[in-house]
């Protein structure tokens, strides 16, 4: 029998990959610019990656958030994950009817992260909304034609990166990481390179958890990407400026993440 989403997916075009930016923000929204998210497409599925606040009422521009397969999650600090909330609310009172729970792929205490924001000790109360299903390092799941490949990265709490294939075309997701062997390998010949440009340097005694401008661009330039796409730029450097020095180093095409920018290829 068919449900709402596969009538809606009938009329869709088809595409490989399109990625829509949604928020680029670090480490709070501000006007016009939330948190990181993306409504990633593919193959008629559709997949919310990253929750950052502000990107629940931008997902809404682009989509019918009730068509949504699954939301994936890279880590859990609350400009990734916190507008989850919103989408909880949106489902659950809201009058945004899923037809089925929503797969939720993110870290192992996502659901009870979450359900603490409610002052509930058992995330059993998201049932009908959020089906949680636990990422760890060379997860692999396929929604629709869209397949989702995760490998952990370097930060300072649990965090994942994204690989997303699709009819031969290649989304990497960074998330938030430090320079690691695993990012490279997501990265590695990808068509886009979506890509975390947080700091302007590294401290001396540090461990590194995010990437400077002139990391992503190496790590772009050793994968071989086709596109490097820089997003979620802290307040020490400015969007324009993270995005010159990336370019610097990789040497290939570059650009900077902007709220409402689609990239399909």
């Amino acid at each position: 029998m068919r449900g709402p989403r596969d009538a809606a997916r009938a009329y869709a075009p088809r595409m490989a990959i399109a990625l829509t930016v949604l928020g680029t923000a670090s480490p709070h929204p501000q006007p016009g610019r939330p948190c990181s998210g993306h409504l990633l497409r593919g193959g008629g599925a559709e997949v919310w990656v990253d929750a950052g606040p502000g990107t629940f009422a931008a997902l809404q521009r682009h989509t019918d958030p009730t068509r949504l397969d699954a939301i994936w999650v890279s880590h859990l600090h609350a400009d990734h994950y916190a507008d989850l909330t919103a989408a909880l609310y949106g489902f659950a009172y809201g009058g945004l009817t899923l037809p089925a729970p929503l797969p939720v792929y993110g870290p192992p205490e996502l659901a009870r992260r979450l359900a603490g924001f409610f002052g509930q000790p058992d995330p059993g109360f998201m049932a009908e909304v959020f089906d949680f299903r636990p990422l760890y390092d060379g997860h692999e799941e396929r929604v629709g034609e869209l397949v989702l490949r995760t490998r952990a990265v370097v930060h300072d709490v649990e965090a994942y990166g994204l690989r997303a294939e699709c009819g031969g075309s290649v989304l990497a997701y960074s998330g938030d990481s430090g320079p690691c062997p695993a990012l490279d390998e997501l990265a590695s010949g990808a068509d886009l390179f979506l890509c975390e440009a947080d700091i302007d340097r590294h401290g001396e005694c540090e461990r590194p958890v995010h990437l400077t401008p002139e990391d992503a661009g190496a790590v772009a330039r050793r994968a071989g990407v086709g596109e490097l796409l820089v997003t979620h730029v802290g307040p020490t450097l400015t969007p324009q400026t993270a995005t010159a020095r990336a370019a610097d180093a990789f040497g290939g095409r570059t650009a900077t993440a902007r709220e409402g920018g689609t990239r399909a290829f």
